[in-house]
């Protein structure tokens, strides 16, 4: 297997995605490169590339860094990581070629500082989170993953009919009188649906994106590996076609919701049917940046912390230190038990 390493011109350290200045620097002598350098090979660096020895267990493969030579586990969808012990930045390629190739990547925009400045404000002001949850050694697992995503452009006809109602109500000195007219109600129209977000991924983690969606797609960049260097990243394992009938019934409601939308001017309106008819989708295969942090407690129940690599946006589920509620719940009966105690004192 092919394992790309880009080298710094200057010092053959390894290069990185910097998410705040959009180029590549070099982790030792913090040169900087653009994409286009890399791309092109000039200032004489072009990607190193390794073949890599690959052992197959199962599910889980692994590599030896090109680097230092230690053996570094993966699973079968890794698609980029890091060196666990000389921490070199590698993109293991033959995973991301061919079929397999991403159509476009959105890059991170958010630094790693940034991101773990906002977790600790997200938890901030919580009393009931253990201090494991955000100690120093917690904190350095924040990672950041490129997770692959589907994103579908969709173009049909649609037609929709609808029981309509107008009423109208009136009175005299001696009634109220209370008229409802019935309509059938049919639109159609051509549809166009861009951008409808499907996972790429069928792994527990793929909720770590899908809680931080969505991402402005109008910010992604053409593919290249080299967006990748100094991040992790995964591959899809969910296929097109594994997803073709659950993508057209959601274009369906779509198209029920767009087309009652331009029907105007009646009390009630409820749909009877909905169809869409010469279906035509196009499927872009994008990653997407995010940053996460999984915790464990004692009873080994996993909690995560994610958020969006491109707007910030912060999702997760938090642990409780129930020793710390524990602690206030006895604080607040004895207080309760003195105020009682002190109650009966007085009407003593």
């Amino acid at each position: 297997m092919s394992v790309h390493t880009y080298k710094c011109s200057n010092c053959g350290g390894g290069l990185i995605f910097n998410p705040e200045t959009q180029d590549f620097v070099c982790e030792f002598c913090q040169s900087h490169f653009s994409k286009e350098q890399l791309e092109a090979g000039t200032n004489g660096f072009p990607k190193e590339e390794t073949e890599a020895t690959i052992e197959e267990q199962s599910e889980r493969k692994f590599y030896s860094c090109p680097r230092c030579g230690a053996e570094v586990d993966t699973d079968a969808t890794t698609a980029a990581t890091y060196c666990y012990y000389c921490h070199n930045p590698v993109v293991l390629s033959d995973r991301l070629t061919g079929e397999f190739e991403p159509d476009s990547v959105i890059p991170f925009s958010i630094e790693k500082d940034e991101a773990t400045e906002k977790m600790l404000n997200w938890i901030g002001g919580k009393w009931f989170i253990p201090k494991n949850f955000y100690s120093k050694k917690q904190i350095e697992k924040v990672t950041g993953i490129y997770f692959p995503n589907w994103f579908v452009d969709c173009q049909a006809q649609g037609d929709l009919s609808a029981r309509a109602t107008r009423v109208r109500t009136w009175q005299d000195s001696r009634f109220r009188y209370t008229e409802t007219q019935f309509y059938d109600v049919r639109r159609s129209g051509n549809i166009s649906i861009y951008d409808i977000p499907k996972k790429a991924l069928n792994k527990e983690e793929s909720k770590l994106y899908e809680a931080v969606l969505p991402f402005d797609t109008k910010k992604a960049e053409e593919f290249t590996a080299a967006y990748l260097s100094g991040f992790q990243a995964e591959k899809r394992n969910i296929e097109a076609k594994e997803l073709e009938s659950e993508t057209a019934e959601e274009v369906k409601g779509y198209t029920q919701t767009i087309l009652s939308d331009t029907i105007n001017g009646y009390t009630t309106v409820t749909p009877s049917s909905c169809s869409v008819r010469n279906l035509d989708t196009e499927w872009k295969y994008t990653l997407l940046p995010v940053w996460v942090m999984t915790y464990q407690d004692r009873s080994k129940k996993i909690y995560y912390y994610a958020m969006n690599g491109q707007s910030g946006k912060v999702n997760g589920e938090l642990p409780i230190d129930h020793r710390k509620l524990g602690l206030l719940s006895a604080g607040i009966s004895a207080i309760l038990c003195v105020l009682l105690l002190l109650g009966g004192y007085f009407l003593l």
